[in-house]
């Protein structure tokens, strides 16, 4: 169990996130603004990185005002803030280490979990920024989406081949902890910046297809720490996420469609990668 304190920081963060996704910005916001004042209170943010936070969502929220010239400006802004934060290049958050060098199962390579408190700004200030982040909704292709389940299981099953995974059946204790942060911080955060505002301002300069690929590689491009095996896996699972938001029109759909491929890579293989 998380202490108390910290609870209420990455409870009401949770909520904000959840809150936004269902198109209520407003006590979104709010809650957003109750998580970082526990976290300045708790200790887990300093007045520094308060500010900066709040300095990139204030420019943010200006930015659709904005006339032309200058929008696009703020928006490279606002896009250079939000990366800065997904990278934890900006000093003064302390996020919380909920698990430390744990075991999936034992054929799994030790793993550790952190809540991120800077990570998550990012879907806040791109939702400020670009307010088509959500997608435009729309008659949802249903047959269409349950297809994309195929060439993702094929992934894992691929990797399972080269070595990189193998099957480990089975769910460990901090389960619900992996599946609350990956899918209200990670995965959100993550498809906000590829798919969300990524894909869809590619797509409006040019075609949906090409919005897909560049977004794909990108997100590829952004696992080049774990090797170019997971680069190119990260890439194709992307193209997949995106094929989701463009048949659904909602980002939701991709979000939780990359939360349910990495909820099945912990639930039956090894998790992150296989021990050697």
């Amino acid at each position: 169990m998380l202490p108390l304190p910290d609870a209420l920081i990455w409870g009401a963060l949770a909520l904000a996130v959840l809150l936004c996704l269902a198109r209520q910005r407003t006590p979104g916001l709010l809650l957003l603004g109750v998580a970082l004042l526990a976290a300045l209170a708790l200790g887990r943010i300093t007045p520094l990185a308060l500010l900066i936070s709040l300095a990139g969502l204030l420019l943010a929220w200006r930015t659709p005002s904005l006339p032309a010239p200058w929008r696009g400006v703020a928006l490279a802004l606002v896009l250079l803030w939000a990366i800065a934060l997904t990278l934890h290049l900006v000093p003064g958050f302390d996020n919380l280490r909920v698990l430390d060098k744990v075991q999936a199962g034992p054929a799994s390579v030790p793993f550790t979990l952190y809540l991120n408190l800077d990570k998550p700004l990012l879907f806040f200030g791109l939702l400020l920024a670009w307010p088509a982040l959500l997608g435009q909704g729309g008659p949802i292709r249903w047959r269409s989406l349950a297809l994309l389940v195929l060439p993702l299981a094929a992934l894992l099953l691929l990797a399972w081949q080269l070595g990189a995974l193998r099957p480990e059946v089975g769910l460990p204790h901090w389960w619900w902890l992996f599946a609350a942060n990956n899918l209200l911080f990670t995965c959100v955060a993550e498809e906000a910046l590829f798919r969300g505002f990524i894909q869809q301002a590619i797509a409006r300069r040019s075609q949906a297809w090409v919005g897909i690929l560049v977004a794909s590689l990108l997100f590829g491009a952004a696992h080049l720490a774990g090797g170019p095996l997971l680069v190119l896996f990260a890439a194709l699972a992307g193209a997949c996420y995106g094929l989701a938001f463009q048949l659904s029109g909602r980002l939701s759909i991709a979000i939780l469609l990359h939360f349910l491929f990495n909820f099945a890579h912990l639930a039956f293989f090894t998790y992150p990668l296989a021990s050697r």
